[in-house]
């Protein structure tokens, strides 16, 4: 790594005030902090804050705690090929084939959102700080991986300015950067995000009876009178128990979001560090169960029969709670605040994919809800702090 610090060394005073790039300085220094730590000090007078963490720190975690979804929807990408079209193939062929396939997604968001970072950055003469680290990770794990590059690249450039930038940059933005490129692309290109897009078939020819239908759109479309259980565990990717394989992600859907097992791993480290906020996470899960419940007690068709714990495995419901509702930007920050914002993002998810025949996935349109209602939630919680101490200072 020295001669990487020399030569920045060498061309840094290029980028620096008076010099001859002088406006390209703030996408020189995030280069250089990106591969070494600043040399920063504190100032003399004002706040001293001691802790060890900090942005970068922060993002790193949480890049850290996706790497296992990440993995996991490699080889699950492969599988869910060789297994639609009747290939025999090693877990390493399985794994070669997704990664194949999924880096490219990666790689394509992480250039349009950093290109337009580093644009805003010398048009705003400001830094470039490592928000877009998390999202450029966050938005190929939610996409299908039949989705076209030149879509993750618009939809990426969308979020980046319509959803972070407008409202100027990191930390002020009101919704999930990722969430809103998935909701440009919703609405923009529905044919290629819904549907049996989820398995990646390229020239082969899938086996004849296989559909490529998520465990969603099975519970949505299965007929009255029949069992939603019944229906996923008769469907073509399950090979043993339908539980099981739901919680261990054996199935179609988004390239990151269909193990729960690896999300729960990534929720672990989140907890352990204090990144990611126990809070949200068991009140979003716990809203999810007892909606399904309350459903199961009403049963007016099979979906609200299906048995409760079913909700939490399938679908993105266990990425979106771990990895988007704790978004410390966009989420509630009261203690009280985040108990009622992750309980509704459950409640919501439910209700939307029963109720909603025609999106069968609910956990995006609840957290780009409760995105915008968080402030008003913190509002009241802390309104409500207030009047009970004036309550208690006139006694």
């Amino acid at each position: 790594m020295k001669f990487l610090r020399e030569g920045l060394d060498k061309v840094k005073p290029h980028f620096e005030k008076g010099g001859k790039l002088e406006k390209y300085y703030y996408p020189f220094e995030a280069i250089e902090t990106f591969l070494f730590a600043p040399n920063h000090t504190t100032p003399n007078k004002g706040a001293h804050i001691r802790d060890a963490i900090d942005l970068k720190r922060l993002m790193t975690t949480v890049i850290v705690a996706m790497i296992p979804c990440l993995l996991f929807g490699m080889w699950n990408v492969g599988y869910q090929h060789f297994l639609a079209t009747g290939e025999a193939a090693t877990f390493g062929e399985q794994f070669l084939l997704g990664a194949i396939h999924v880096l490219p997604i990666v790689v394509v968001a992480y250039a349009a959102g950093l290109g337009v970072e580093f644009v805003f950055s010398i048009v705003r003469k400001h830094p470039i700080n490592e928000g877009f680290l998390v999202t450029g990770m966050l938005i190929p794990l939610i996409m299908p991986v039949t989705i076209p590059l030149w879509q993750v690249a618009l939809a990426t450039i969308f979020a980046v300015l319509i959803g972070k930038e407008v409202f100027g940059g990191t930390g002020m933005n009101i919704l999930n950067v990722a969430l809103t490129a998935r909701a440009f692309l919703y609405f923009a290109y529905p044919t290629d995000i819904s549907g049996e897009v989820w398995t990646y078939f390229g020239n082969a020819t899938p086996l004849e009876g296989y559909t490529g239908a998520t465990p969603l759109a099975i519970a949505q479309s299965t007929p009255a009178g029949e069992s939603v259980v019944d229906a996923i565990q008769n469907a073509s990717f399950i090979k043993g128990s339908a539980f099981v394989d739901l919680f261990m992600g054996y199935l179609p859907g988004s390239i990151g979001e269909t193990s729960t097992l690896m999300c729960l791993i990534g929720a672990a480290l989140l907890i352990l560090t204090g990144v990611g906020s126990w809070k949200i996470i068991l009140s979003a899960f716990a809203g999810a169960y007892g909606m399904g419940l309350l459903f199961n007690a009403l049963s007016l068709n099979p979906y609200m029969a299906m048995p409760a714990e079913y909700q939490l495995v399938i679908g993105g419901l266990a990425f979106g709670i771990v990895f988007m509702a704790t978004d410390p930007v966009t989420a509630a920050h009261t203690e009280l605040g985040k108990w009622i914002y992750g309980a509704l993002i459950g409640i919501l998810t439910v209700i939307i994919r029963v109720v909603n025949p025609a999106y069968p996935e609910g956990i995006m349109l609840a957290i780009l809800l409760m995105n915008v209602f968080a402030p008003l939630i913190d509002h009241y919680v802390v309104q409500a702090n207030k009047n009970r101490r004036l309550r208690r200072a006139t006694v």
